[in-house]
């Protein structure tokens, strides 16, 4: 994407993943900043909660159009469709995870990347 820089790349990346997960109503949504921990794999994860395995697919297929239709990007890599507990979409500066509610406490990503900033995303 030429047309703007990295920085606003990415941002706009995070708020149409942010806007397209609120759309189909997910829950408990949190964007974490990892760009200030040392080895970052990504700059960003988009962290949301799914009540069923259709609603996690649903999620996953609406961010993917949303991107696809607005911003020409595509993940990198998707996986997790097997079983649609934990959806994982990979747009390299940014990896969506996607949980069931029992997923999600279990692995408690917001406690192994503590030290990421953490921001809660609300309908506005």
């Amino acid at each position: 994407m030429s047309r703007f820089s990295e920085i606003e790349d990415t941002q706009k990346l995070l708020e149409v993943i942010n806007q397209a997960i609120l759309d189909k109503k997910g829950e408990n949504v949190i964007n974490m900043d990892l760009q200030s921990i040392e080895n970052h794999i990504t700059k960003y994860f988009v962290i949301c909660t799914a009540n069923s395995v259709i609603h996690a697919n649903t999620l996953a297929d609406y961010i993917r159009y949303q991107t696809r239709g607005t911003l020409k990007e595509r993940p990198w890599k998707e996986e997790g469709f097997e079983n649609s507990e934990w959806i994982l979409m990979d747009y390299v500066d940014v990896v969506v995870h996607i949980f069931l509610p029992e997923a999600r406490d279990f692995y408690k990503l917001e406690q192994l990347w503590a030290d990421a900033e953490t921001k809660v995303i609300e309908n506005k």
